[in-house]
């Protein structure tokens, strides 16, 4: 896919949302792996994602990253499409959403990726995708996810205005 003569990179995403025990709706968002996002909280979680071929369905992708980046399958439910959302990167999201009361696996074992650490140290370092993932409150999740994907929570919350959580 191009867009303005440039090759687009394309992910596709699963956004899984419940009711909290307070009544507030709760987003699963992963916290980025490796050395940059070692350190950092605060817009450094993401929705579970990863690249997809243009040909691909987005959908199984989205299924197939969340697996490859939780370590988990995503739940049974009915997934809805959100939209598409460009990023600061240019990197093009799509993403779906679904209802995941009981949610919650054992342990978080993502798929890894190399890297030279330190830089210019010359070796070369296995850091997994995602080293964290959990359920936080729509105000929080607001807080930790990277600023981009913040109107990918805001197409579920219209999304979800008509339905009762």
């Amino acid at each position: 896919m191009t867009w303005g003569g440039h090759i687009m990179i394309r992910s596709a995403g699963i956004l899984l949302y419940r009711q909290g025990s307070t009544g507030e709706l709760e987003l699963w968002i992963a916290h980025m792996g490796g050395p940059f996002w070692a350190h950092k909280d605060e817009h450094a979680w993401s929705i579970p994602k990863g690249e997809f071929l243009e040909d691909e369905d987005p959908l199984i992708a989205a299924r197939r990253e969340f697996t490859e980046e939780i370590g988990t399958p995503p739940p049974p439910g009915t997934y809805e499409l959100l939209g598409i959302f460009k990023q600061p990167s240019g990197k093009l999201i799509t993403a779906f959403a679904a209802e995941a009361d009981s949610f919650q696996p054992d342990e978080i074992v993502s798929n890894t990726f190399p890297m030279e650490w330190p830089k210019g140290s010359g070796a070369i370092k296995e850091f997994p995708e995602i080293d964290d993932a959990r359920w936080f409150e729509e105000a929080t999740a607001r807080t930790k996810l990277v600023k981009g994907q913040l109107p990918i929570v805001d197409a579920l919350v219209r999304h979800l205005s008509g339905k009762d959580l």
